[in-house]
């Protein structure tokens, strides 16, 4: 059952042959189809178009570089803004928590001062008229000068 190694060969060469031709035949038809298929109702652009195009993003482009650039400065600037105003808002906390603390030493040294006025003796003066009379004058009051 052996067949002669030249007909084997010869069958292998046309078996190849065919395929190739195979191959062919169906790209050679599905490039027919797709010609068939594809129409160019519009046609396609032409360099001058694309280089005009081109052109108008380019300038558009830089436009938008601009802008971009605008706003990175009022972003900056608001930053800047924001830090002075971070900064003047712990000023004005020291500088409130200061006063509250003046304010509230203040408010100790009047409780000592009118605890004082309460608990000293008041002390009157007699002064002689001429009719011989005592009159009663108004109480003094010690004064702190602190």
């Amino acid at each position: 059952m052996t067949a002669n190694p030249a007909v084997r060969r010869s069958i292998l060469v046309i078996g190849v042959v065919l395929t190739l031709a195979a191959a062919a035949a169906t790209v050679q038809a599905a490039s027919l189809w797709v010609t068939a298929t594809a129409s160019l109702s519009t046609p396609p652009m032409s360099v001058s178009s694309i280089q005009v195009a081109l052109a108008r993003e380019q300038s558009r482009s830089a436009i938008l570089q601009d802008q971009l650039a605008a706003m990175r400065s009022a972003s900056d600037d608001l930053a800047a803004a924001l830090a002075a105003a971070n900064d003047q808002v712990s000023t004005d906390q020291l500088t409130a928590d200061q006063l509250r603390a003046s304010l509230q030493a203040a408010q100790a040294k009047l409780a000592k001062l009118q605890a004082a006025l309460k608990s000293a003796p008041r002390t009157t003066t007699t002064t002689t008229t001429q009719s011989g009379g005592t009159a009663p004058t108004q109480p003094t009051e010690p004064h702190d000068d602190d």
